[in-house]
């Protein structure tokens, strides 16, 4: 079975915010944060981290 990327994502974020249950303010900051950091000049390198 094929998922969509975008789906598996809303869905374990969905998950993850319903049980954990993390400050509002702490998820703005990890999108913000993993927007910002994909699109900068540290992309190449933290790349090759998660490979």
């Amino acid at each position: 079975m094929d998922v969509p990327l975008w789906l598996a994502v809303i869905a374990v974020g969905y998950l993850g915010i319903k049980l954990a249950r993390p400050p509002w303010w702490l998820v703005a900051l990890l999108l913000l944060g993993g927007y910002l950091v994909a699109d900068s000049f540290l992309a190449p390198a933290i790349a090759t981290v998660v490979k």
